[in-house]
């Protein structure tokens, strides 16, 4: 290695880290300078790819670990403490002795931290050495080196089914269109794959990328951790610039699919990568208990102050009332006794020391090891497991658990939160026409009654199967699971997931429409027929990547068991693949499809075993939204087959069975802004310039040129998007526009020139893409079903009678969210609905919430309405939402809206929903919880004190920017009724037994001072008060917190009010805290003067009145925490037992071997002495009895007299099943009121918008509400 003076590594570092500021970074090739010294690199200024996300090295890791322990206020207090223990003049106790608690505390935290790094420290070299493929100029060719040898500008190939090293600008690919398909799995969790785009005009020839020949600058921007976002240009010798964006961007950590390889130019490596900026380590939250928590803390600092002031004081007037020197107390050297005062000075120091353990110092390990018993616990729950994705729930942040049992407000999203997500084709209005599509998404209920003459077809094979597995020896040949085959249940559960997944993807077609496209393909027009247009828009208009030389991914797979058993029974599927219809029907479909040349896909059968795509001759479809994958299969069903999509064209086969394949020119994404999405291409037979576009109905309405016949075709689609949103269904608008040559030229220089941009790309691609999309021409309508998932009406209902206030948040139009809301029980029949939609002024939505607030406090004043519920709901819409959000409106609306029994967003960006999380957050100082499934929801997730997220069909960007994760809505109910009660009910108790226990123990040796002239002396010998805390008392409370159980799940579950006792202060709180407090003072009080007046007046020594003191504060504290168990267990009794045990086998074999252990006292023999007098135990005896006697008998009154709800569940959880459910129905009906029968109503109809308004009882005239401009819609019976 050549050296280097240390002023030219200075400036280079300076240089570098200028070089790295900067806003655009200029990057070239590094093959002409392969071979030369490090300093005649050009990109030598930027990171290299090797990555460290280890924090210590061999040789630092003690001074490092240290400093890093040293933040924690808590180390810095003790082990300032023990040095303080050091200074003759104030020590209390042996100086080394001293330093064991604290030093056995952070050794322990220590291993862990070295554990932890040790684990990430062999990541990295794991993820340094994988193999890659750089271009030598030597070598001429692409050599095999380590990740960590990536530098910024080198070429890497990366072949099929590797992970791309760095972030790669991509060049070229083995694709003869230049396209590469990637996973990004490892980066968002997103497994449909993604398609990138090679930069177009680099290479010489289509089939081979010349590294050498690369002579262009790449400038693209300062590294950032968007990983949807990226601006770059290429720059030739000629000047000429070539935009890239995120489409034509490689991450590291991508997986490259169906690409036999890709080469890329490396623009960011190592640490400056997307995915490595995007890694900020575990999610930390300070969950509410631990908050409460430090206060405490605080408040036992000063309860030590005050004791120690106490201390400090009675020295003073002790030593001052002495007459004379006695012989105990030692002058210094020169015979100079210390003054009174500057005794007490010191003594301040040595109380502290003395009495230091009042401050819990294992009370946070305790509580991270109850946490991590609790989340076993959760991760454990067989209840919280789905089948179908074979996934279970997640705890992301082990630090919030507690939380779960204290929230007060739900935030949930809708789509794919409360609905499967799933789409199904349901209805289409083309040119004003509507195609209902009725044989469309059949209840589940109906194939299950269809399926059941199938399932007994299967019963003799599995009792075949069945007695092979019992009464032979197992073979591979016959490896059935006796358990899965003694039911019938698993057969059709398989079958019933297989099911949903069919309808999916098959679309029964409308014999209507088949007739009409028939008619359409015949006629001279059908090249420009709207029918025609209106499905290759479908199969067009969209992202969805087509692969056919891969298997089509399954998100269910089928045992093998079951395919053996359809291979002897035939192919089930027909049962319900035929519609169940008469025989004319089906034939007029068979001759329909005859005739037109159409093939009816929708009843073509399916196999059960996964086949390739290309072996099946069906395509395979990879949609990024299930939304555009039901569009596409809708398509397909007509006979316009979606057959391969390449950045530059579309193939399309139509009904005639003619494949046309469309240059794509350009395509316009969808923004959350535009809400749209546009292609352009130019027909393969008119060469027309044709603009495909899909979006919200209201942001295409609006768009639309204006002839008159479009007039009526617009006002007859829209009125059946109202009709699909009162269904229930998603809604989008497809139009096509003819472009004029002239017209595409000109905005064709526009867009170059926004692609080209660095500075307000997006601004510029904006306008763009608006520019375009104008004069468009509506061609119909498409409604999507979005199934609700299973038992979310039951959660909802269970939810709201756990004092939960259920928000749902939804970009949804009013109509289907209000549809929604009824299906999901958010909103009963009966409810006054407060409907302030399409509120455009200010003044209007002040005038609503002035007159909707009077009328609610009305209600609330008028004595009829003593001890009710009002049962009001609230619907908003993005629009006015925006409005109630402003600084002078926010409270009225909090106001409005906390007064509610739920609230309806509808129309709201991802902004607004985190908006709203944080105002409700923030101004009603409660418990937050936000749900969601999608990239939309991560703002709100993060925003509420508890995020979950659900796995869904949108990706994993919400369960990783999430504190939890599940897979279904309906897991929401055990977490929060089950295990958030209990997590908040053990920690919470646990931590009160903390700070009784130490506070209890330390009075002892503070009543003493009282009795040695304040001089800090202990009766008690320290090796054993270390033991004390450390070994006899530290594991049942751990215990206590990980597995107590006050009521059953069973219980918390059929009542979900009981988990009202956590919401608020909970527990926890500060009249609890203190109670606990006031009775560790009372119970030390009594076990310190029992002894005191059994020994007063005698001889004995200060060993012998501390053993039996010590051992009684053993017992009491023990039989106390025995109290406070709800359910005791074989674990339970072994640890309090075992913890007795350990006492005085330990002090025993000390009291038998420690003769000079503290000097000058002498414990020798102690206990053993003890135990052979009578004293002994009549002294352990009356303290336990007497100290324990008024907890007791406060809990037997108030458990008799008053019981609280918890109690109660008790008491019916000791019940026989049967008898305990017929009282858990008489409590919810007693308790819920008709809240509780209602949710036993069948599902509601739908709303509509003739449906009969009446105001709620009390309300007062609807005259008052309704005008032109301010309405208040009430919806009601």
């Amino acid at each position: 290695m050549t050296w280097r003076s240390p002023l030219a590594l200075l400036r280079d570092a300076v240089l570098s880290q200028k070089a790295r500021e900067k806003e655009l970074r200029s990057l070239v090739s590094n093959l002409p300078f392969e071979g030369l010294g490090k300093s005649k690199q050009p990109n030598r200024f930027f990171k290299p790819n090797a990555i460290k996300t280890n924090k210590y090295t061999p040789l630092f890791f003690i001074p490092m670990n240290l400093y890093e322990q040293f933040h924690r206020l808590a180390n810095v207090y003790f082990v300032g403490l023990a040095i303080l223990n050091f200074i003759p003049v104030v020590n209390a106790f042996q100086p080394e002795v001293a330093l064991i608690p604290i030093c056995v505390i952070m050794f322990l935290t220590a291993l862990k931290d070295g554990w932890e790094d040790f684990r990430r420290y062999q990541s990295d070299k794991k993820l340094n050495n994988m193999p890659c493929l750089i271009y030598s100029r030597t070598a001429k060719h692409y050599i095999e080196r380590r990740w960590k040898d990536v530098r910024v500008g080198d070429f890497v190939k990366v072949v099929c089914n590797e992970t791309v090293p760095a972030d790669l600008l991509l060049l070229h690919t083995s694709d003869p269109n230049n396209v590469c398909h990637i996973e990004t799995s490892n980066l968002d969790g997103e497994t449909n794959l993604k398609q990138r785009n090679a930069l177009p005009g680099l290479c010489t020839s289509n089939d081979v990328f010349e590294p050498e020949s690369f002579n262009c600058t790449v400038v693209c921007e300062k590294p950032n951790n968007n990983l949807n976002h990226f601006k770059c240009f290429v720059e030739k010798p000629d000047k000429e610039k070539t935009g890239a964006g995120i489409e034509s961007l490689l991450l590291r950590g991508c997986t490259v699919r169906n690409t036999e390889h890709a080469i890329g130019f490396v623009v960011y490596a190592g640490h400056e990568t997307k995915s490595m900026l995007n890694n900020n380590g575990p999610r930390y939250k300070r969950s509410k208990l631990e908050r409460r928590l430090n206060v405490d803390v605080f408040f036992c600092v000063l309860l030590l102050f005050i004791m120690c002031l106490i201390g400090s004081l009675g020295h003073y007037l002790w030593l001052k009332n002495l007459s004379d020197v006695p012989s105990f107390l030692v002058s210094d050297s020169k015979g100079h006794l210390d003054s009174p005062s500057l005794s007490s000075f010191y003594m301040f120091f040595t109380m502290i020391i003395l009495l230091q353990i009042l401050i819990p110092i294992s009370l946070y390990v305790s509580v991270e090891l109850v946490k991590i018993g609790q989340i076993f616990f959760i991760l454990t729950d067989v209840d919280l497991y789905d089948e179908e994705t074979d996934s279970q729930v997640q705890c992301r942040s082990l630090n919030i658990t507690e939380d779960l049992g204290q929230i007060e407000y739900i935030f949930s999203d809708k789509t794919g939160t409360l609905t499967e997500n799933k789409m199904v084709f349901r209805r289409c209005s083309i040119m004003g026409k509507d195609y209902p599509h009725k044989e469309n998404g059949k209840d589940l209920s109906h194939f299950i009654h269809t399926f059941k003459n199938a399932v007994t077809q299967f019963q003799k094979v599995i009792l075949y199967y069945r007695n092979i597995a019992l009464c032979r020896k197992p073979t591979p040949k016959h490896n059935v699971s006796t358990s899965m085959l003694d039911s019938g249940d698993g057969v059709l559960g398989v079958v019933v997931i297989a099911f949903l997944h069919h309808q999916e993807t098959q679309v029964i077609p409308d014999e209507k429409l088949l007739q009409q496209i028939s008619r359409s393909e015949r006629s001279s027009s059908g090249i420009s027929d709207p029918y025609m247009d209106f499905f290759l828009a479908l199969a067009i208009c969209n992202s969805v990547v087509v692969s056919m030389a891969t298997t089509q991914r399954q998100r269910v797979s089928l045992p093998k068991y079951f395919s053996v058993l359809v291979k002897r029974t035939g192919s089930f599927w027909k049962v319900f693949d035929s519609p169940k219809q008469n025989g004319s029907s089906t034939s007029a479909h068979k001759r329909s499809d005859d005739a037109n040349g159409v093939q009816p896909r929708a009843l073509d059968t399916v196999t059960l075993s996964a086949r390739p795509a290309a072996a099946s001759g069906d395509v395979c479809y990879e949609a990024e939204s299930p939304d555009e994958a039901a569009l596409v299969y809708a398509a397909k069903t007509y006979g316009f087959t979606l057959l391969a999509r390449t950045p530059n064209s579309v193939t399309v086969r139509v009904p005639s069975g003619e494949e046309l394949v469309f240059e794509v020119l350009d395509t316009l994404a969808f923004d959350s802004n535009r809400k749209r999405m546009s292609v352009l291409v130019r027909h393969p037979i008119t060469g027309e310039y044709v603009l495909y576009t899909k979006g919200a109905d209201y942001a295409i309405m609006e768009l639309l040129g204006t002839p008159g016949q479009q007039k009526k075709i617009a006002a007859d689609t829209q009125y059946h998007l109202d009709c699909y949103a009162k269904d229930g269904l998603r809604t989008l608008c497809i139009t096509k526009k003819i472009v004029s040559s002239r017209e595409y030229q000109s905005w064709l220089a526009d867009r170059k020139r926004a692609l080209a941009a660095i500075d307000g790309r997006e601004e510029l691609m904006m306008a763009s893409a608006v520019q375009l999309e104008t004069e468009l021409t509506l061609l119909g309508a498409t409604g999507i079903e979005d199934r609700l998932q299973e038992s979310v009406p039951d959660t909802i209902t269970a939810l709201r009678e756990a004092g939960i206030k259920v928000w749902v948040l939804t970009g949804d139009k009013p109509e289907t969210a209000l549809n929604i809301g009824y299906a999901c029980r958010l909103m009963e029949e009966g409810d006054l609905v407060i409907n302030m939609t399409s509120v455009v002024f200010q003044v209007t939505c002040v005038s609503i919430l002035d007159c909707t607030l009077e009328e609610v406090r009305r209600y609330h004043e008028d004595p009829r309405n003593v001890d009710t519920t009002q049962k009001i709901s609230l619907m908003i819409d993005g629009d006015t939402l925006a409005i109630a959000l402003s600084p002078d409106l926010q409270d009225r609306f909090l106001d409005l809206a906390k007064r509610c029994r739920s609230v309806l967003c509808c129309r709201v960006t991802p902004l607004q929903k985190s908006r709203v999380v944080k105002l409700v957050r923030d101004k009603l100082k409660v418990m937050t919880l936000a749900v969601g499934d999608g990239a939309n929801d991560v703002n709100m997730i993060q925003v509420a004190d508890v995020g979950i997220g659900i796995s869904g069909q949108e990706g994993m960007q919400a369960v990783m920017a999430s504190d939890f994760a599940i897979t279904r809505f309906k897991h929401l109910k055990k977490l929060l009724l089950v295990h958030g009660h209990w997590c908040h009910t053990r920690l919470a108790n646990m931590i009160i037994y903390f700070f009784y226990k130490n506070a209890a123990y330390v009075n002892l040796l503070f009543w003493y001072q009282f009795y040695c002239g304040f001089s800090g002396t202990a009766m008690i010998d320290y090796w054993l008060m270390i033991f004390f805390n450390l070994f006899f008392t530290s594991t049942p409370p751990i215990m206590f917190g990980i597995m107590d159980k006050d009521v059953s799940a069973e219980m918390l579950m059929g009542v979900p009010e009981l988990y009202r006792t956590g919401q608020g202060s909970g527990e926890y709180n500060f009249r609890t805290f203190w109670i606990s407090m006031l009775d560790a003072f009372y119970q030390s009080l009594v076990c310190f003067f029992v002894p005191y007046l059994a020994y007063q007046g005698s001889d004995v020594d200060i060993f012998t009145f501390g053993t039996p003191l010590n051992t009684s504060s053993l017992f009491i504290i023990l039989l106390h925490l025995g109290i406070e168990i709800k359910s005791w267990t074989v674990v339970h009794w072994i640890i309090m037992l075992g913890s007795v045990a350990l006492y005085f086998i330990v002090t025993l074999a000390y009291s038998a071997i420690c003769v000079t252990c503290n000097p000058p006292s002498n414990p020798y023999w102690i206990l053993q002495n003890q135990m052979a007098d009578p004293m002994f135990y009549l002294i352990c005896i009356i303290s336990t009895v007497v100290a324990l006697l008024p907890r007791y008998t406060f809990y037997v009154l108030k458990n008799s007299i008053a019981p609280s709800p918890l109690i109660q569940a008790k008491h019916l959880d000791r019940m026989e099943p049967s008898v305990r459910d017929m009282w858990m129905k008489e409590w919810r009906s007693l308790r819920g009121g008709t809240e509780v029968k209602e949710s036993r109503l069948s599902t509601p109809p739908s709303p509509t918008l003739e449906t009969s308004v009446d105001f709620y009882p009390g309300f007062g005239d609807a005259a008052s509400f309704v005008g032109e401009d301010m309405s208040l819609n009430v919806i009601g019976d």
